[in-house]
C-alpha cells in the first residue's frame, strides 16, 4: 500500500494501476493511473470512494490492514464513474452494515450499474448538507457536470481538508517521477475541458473556505502552495491561454505540408516565440496535442485537402477542440492541394463556429510541394503572427 501521511486521522487506502493502457478506452498512461479511496477515522469511520472493479481486491486489502475487525460506518460516494465506482457491490458486501451516502442521481446511476438491495442503506444528500463522524465533519458540495452530473465534494471541516472527486487530478500513478501540472493539464483538458463554467461555479464556492489539503480521486494529495493550482484551474476554466506561445498542428499526408509546418515553427522561434510546439497529428498522442492547444494563445494548423475538404485526423482534431469549448484564441492557416486547395476554408468555417478564435485572414496555400514563394509566404503569416 502507499504510506501517504494526509493527517493523524485521515489515511489513504487507493492503489495504483501500472497495467491499464487506455483510460477512459482512449487515453494513454505511460506512467499509469492511481485510483484514490481515503478513510477518514473516529467515531464513526467514513470511507471515501472506492476503485476501479480490477483493483478491487487490493484495495479492501489496504482497508483492512488499518481497521482490523472494525467495519466503516459509511462510504461517501462521490463519483459514479467506474474508475472510482467499480468497487461498490464489492464493498456493500464485505462492509454489511455500512450506509451509503450520496445524492439523488447518485443513486439512480448506481440502479443502472449494480443490481444490489441498498434501499435501508442509503442516505441522501444535497447542497450544504452535513454529516458529523465525532469531531470531524463533512460538509457535501455539489458539483454537477465536474464532469458527471452527479459529482459531488466534500469538504472536511475540522481539518480543512477538500475531497474534490475528479477536480485537481492527473493522469500517472503515484510513484510516477513526473511534473505535475503537464499530466494535470492533458487530463482536465480533455476530461473536464467542456464543462468550464461549471468549475467557475465549484471554484467560487471553495473561495468560502479555508483549505488546507486537496484530496483528488486521482494522482497526489496537494497540501502545499495550493493558491498555485486554484489559480490553474481558474485559468483553465475560464479558457484563459496559460501562456504565451505557439502550437503548429499538422495533418500531411507525403511530407509537404509537415515540412511547410516544421518551416513555419522554426521561424516562429527566430523572431523570438520562445513557446513553440509542433505535433504530427496522424502520430503524436492526440490528446497531448488538445492539452497544447489550450496551453498557448496561438495555434497554427498546417493542414493537406482530402476528398474535398479536411484531412482525417485534422478533422478529428478540430472536431476535439469545438468538443471542449476551444475559445478565446489566435489561429493561422496553411493549406494544401495539388488541384483544389479547399483546407483552409473548410477549417475556416469549423473555427468560425467557435467563441471569440480569430482566424486570420491570411492563408498560405502550398500547391503540392513547397517552393520559394511558398518560403516568403510562411514569413509573412510568420510575422502577422507575431504582431497578432
Amino acid at each position: 500500500m502507499n504510506k501517504i501521511e494526509i493527517s493523524e486521522n485521515i489515511l489513504y487506502v487507493g492503489v495504483n494501476d501500472r497495467d491499464i493502457d487506455l483510460f477512459e478506452g482512449q487515453y494513454v498512461v505511460p506512467e499509469g493511473v492511481s485510483y484514490n479511496s481515503y478513510l477518514i477515522m473516529d467515531e464513526k469511520i467514513a470511507l471515501m470512494d472506492t476503485v476501479d472493479a480490477r483493483k478491487s481486491e487490493e484495495w479492501l486489502a489496504n482497508i483492512k490492514v488499518i481497521l482490523g475487525t472494525r467495519q466503516p460506518d459509511y462510504l461517501v460516494v462521490s463519483h459514479m464513474e467506474p474508475d472510482h465506482a467499480g468497487s461498490i457491490a464489492a464493498a456493500t458486501e464485505t462492509f454489511p452494515d455500512m450506509q451509503l451516502v450520496g445524492n439523488a442521481k447518485t443513486f439512480a446511476f448506481m440502479g443502472q450499474f449494480f443490481d444490489m438491495d441498498i434501499e435501508n442503506r442509503k442516505k441522501v444528500v444535497s447542497e450544504g448538507d452535513e454529516l458529523s463522524l465525532g469531531s470531524h465533519n463533512l460538509k457535501f458540495v455539489m458539483a454537477p457536470m465536474v464532469h458527471w452530473p452527479e459529482v459531488m465534494m466534500s469538504y472536511e471541516s475540522s481539518e480543512k481538508i477538500l475531497f474534490s472527486a475528479d477536480g485537481f487530478g492527473k493522469f500517472g500513478a503515484l510513484d510516477a517521477d513526473e511534473d505535475w501540472a503537464c499530466e494535470a493539464r492533458r487530463y482536465y483538458f480533455n476530461i473536464v475541458g467542456k464543462y468550464g463554467a461549471q468549475v467557475q461555479t465549484v471554484l467560487k464556492k471553495l473561495s468560502e473556505v479555508e483549505v488546507n489539503a486537496i484530496c483528488p480521486l486521482h494522482g497526489p494529495v496537494l497540501k502545499e502552495n495550493l493558491d498555485y493550482y486554484l489559480g490553474l484551474y481558474d485559468t483553465w476554466s475560464s479558457y484563459r491561454p496559460e501562456d504565451e506561445g505557439v502550437l503548429v498542428a499538422y495533418a500531411s499526408i507525403y511530407g509537404n505540408t509537415a515540412g511547410a509546418a516544421k518551416e513555419i515553427a522554426d521561424m516562429l522561434k527566430e523572431k523570438g516565440v520562445k513557446k513553440v510546439a509542433v505535433t504530427d497529428l496522424a502520430r503524436d498522442d492526440m490528446a497531448e496535442a488538445i492539452e497544447d492547444a489550450f496551453r498557448y494563445d496561438k495555434m497554427v494548423l498546417a493542414c493537406s485537402t482530402y476528398d474535398g475538404g479536411i484531412f482525417p485526423c485534422m478533422e478529428d482534431f478540430l472536431s476535439h477542440l469545438k468538443g471542449k469549448n476551444y475559445q478565446k484564441r489566435t489561429v493561422a492557416l496553411i493549406e494544401n492541394g495539388t488541384w483544389a486547395p479547399m483546407a483552409g476554408k473548410k477549417m475556416r468555417e469549423v473555427l468560425e463556429g467557435m467563441k471569440e478564435v480569430k482566424v486570420l485572414e491570411n492563408v498560405v496555400t502550398i500547391r503540392s510541394a513547397v517552393k520559394e514563394e511558398t518560403i516568403a509566404a510562411l514569413n509573412a503569416l510568420a510575422d502577422e503572427i507575431v504582431n497578432s
